[in-house]
């Protein structure tokens, strides 16, 4: 099994689907801080909050408490979680009207 030095050598191998939450997540935080890298930030973040569901519509204020977390790293949270909420509604959409 090959070791993958950032989780997006794997997807870029393996493809999104073959990553944990956590993997996809360290992808959007990109970089850590000193002494706690990006993977651990994830994982701290997925700890507080369960899961993906458990963190959406968390107001931004509860990712700030966790350390290696500023406002860029949650804003780009913020957005990918916007871009799921449309591509759901979406679907959502189109599969009410069939």
């Amino acid at each position: 099994m090959r070791k993958w030095t950032h989780p997006g050598g794997k997807l870029r191998e393996l493809g999104a689907e073959s990553l944990t939450d956590a993997e996809l997540l360290c992808i959007l935080i990109s970089t850590g801080t000193k002494g706690k890298p990006a993977e651990k930030v994830a994982q701290e973040i997925l700890d507080k909050f369960s899961s993906f569901k458990g963190m959406a519509n968390q107001p931004l204020e509860k990712f700030l408490e966790i350390k290696g977390l500023g406002d860029v790293k949650i804003i780009r949270i913020a957005a990918a979680f916007e871009v799921a909420r449309r591509i759901v509604n979406q679907v959502l959409k189109e599969y009410n009207k069939g």
